[in-house]
């Protein structure tokens, strides 16, 4: 499969919302360092998200805590991109908070609003498009209803245009949905997911949710990035396709529904390319079926 001229449009699209979006976008967490933290190349990264909007991709995903010592990923993007396209959707998610140490902590829900104005003043907006509610461990978390709430009424506000849920249980997806609309889910997910995470994908593309996988290339990886060796079924698939297995695990994920977005992150302008190739990928029936057996 050759990637030069594919563009973002080949993967189809989805509403969030009032907003459409194509189904392959671009994930900021890689921007601001390498996998051994060392920081990134400022003019290089600066290129692959100007690259990706050129390549027709118009749903970016970040967070304010997505920084190391000399780079913000929020900054980054303003400085690529602002003054910003009006078909481009800059997802966010507030949450988790990361001092200037490095150190995580948990905003209350009275903490939320100041959350979202940091990421309305790093993306130089006066409205953020989507922001995702991060739950610290969705095996454990109780109820998510104070802090959805907050959220909603910042909705109100108009601070927030839809809202979306990230690392959450199917109950949860309910109780937010009882107080306000939820435009996404945004779950780990990939080959080798579990059966209640399959049938939580499918359960949202049936309320017309979109499905948001992170860690899809990643897999056991996870912020490390992907593993070393892969499935001799992904390197079958891959090396069927002439792609790499980065590109069949992403292919893999758009397969399993039309609400599936998908959002690899990349510093690396030849993976950009590869990425966005991958939604003109189709995988057959057989090959699927043994994706799925792995």
């Amino acid at each position: 499969m050759t990637s030069e001229t594919i563009t973002a449009a080949a993967s189809g699209t989805w509403r969030l919302g009032d907003l459409a979006v194509r189904r392959i976008g671009f994930g900021a967490m890689r921007l601001t360092h390498l996998a051994d933290g060392s920081p990134t190349d400022r003019e290089r990264v600066v290129s692959v998200l100007r690259r990706a909007v050129e390549l027709g991709v118009n749903h970016i995903d970040t967070a304010s805590f997505y920084f190391s010592p000399t780079r913000s990923a929020n900054e980054l993007i303003n400085t690529a991109l602002a003054p910003y396209a009006d078909d481009l959707v800059i997802t966010t998610k507030v949450g988790p908070g990361r001092d200037f140490a490095g150190e995580w902590w948990w905003a209350t829900p009275g903490q939320l609003r100041g959350q979202v104005e940091e990421n309305l003043r790093q993306l130089g907006r006066d409205h953020l498009d989507v922001v995702n509610l991060r739950v610290p461990r969705r095996e454990t978390s109780g109820s998510i209803a104070e802090h959805f709430g907050a959220l909603a009424d910042l909705r109100t506000a108009g601070l927030i245009r839809h809202l979306g849920v990230s690392n959450v249980r199917p109950d949860h997806l309910a109780e937010a949905l009882a107080i306000a609309p939820v435009v996404c889910v945004q779950n780990p997910y990939g080959i080798g997911s579990p059966a209640e995470d399959h049938a939580f994908l499918d359960a949202c593309g049936r309320q017309g949710i979109a499905f948001v996988p992170f860690f899809a290339i990643a897999g056991a990886g996870k912020e490390a990035g992907a593993v070393a060796e892969e499935t001799v079924q992904v390197r079958a698939v891959a090396e069927a396709h002439g792609v790499t297995a980065a590109q069949v695990r992403l292919a893999w994920t758009l397969n399993r529904g039309p609400h599936v977005l998908a959002i690899p992150g990349t510093g690396n302008p030849g993976h950009l390319v590869e990425n966005i190739a991958t939604g003109a990928l189709r995988l057959s029936p057989e090959e699927i079926a043994l994706l799925e057996a792995a």
